[in-house]
């Protein structure tokens, strides 16, 4: 069960999405909910709903017209070189669907470090 709907999502994007792109909006925001669940199935409600659209956004690009690709931590450009590169990170955002740190805060999570022993 999906948290946002695909109008949510659109209201949030700085261009409009292709047909095609909304139905993969659908699908996006269901494996969002999913993801949310396993983690923080009691946030409140309209947190899971911002998240979600968060998430897809970065999956599908807001149109934003920036010269670094969505995803990447670090890049870098030259002038008459003709020079561009950008680095991605393994943490997410090279096409798959993650969670920053602000979405992790909205969600209730915060910064959590510690450990588990089974013992």
């Amino acid at each position: 069960m999906a948290y946002a709907t695909v109008q949510d999502v659109q209201a949030r994007m700085l261009r409009t999405m292709t047909s095609d792109e909304q139905a993969v909006c659908a699908v996006l925001l269901d494996d969002a909910a999913v993801m949310i669940d396993a983690i923080a199935q009691n946030a409140k409600t309209e947190a899971k709903k911002t998240i979600s659209c968060r998430v897809v956004i970065r999956m599908l690009g807001d149109g934003g017209e920036s010269p670094v690709p969505m995803g990447a931590t670090q890049g870098s450009m030259s002038a008459l070189g003709y020079q561009q590169s950008f680095t991605f990170g393994s943490g997410g955002g090279a096409g798959e669907p993650y969670f920053t740190k602000a979405d992790r805060r909205l969600l209730g999570l915060g910064d959590q470090i510690g450990s588990y022993s089974p013992v």
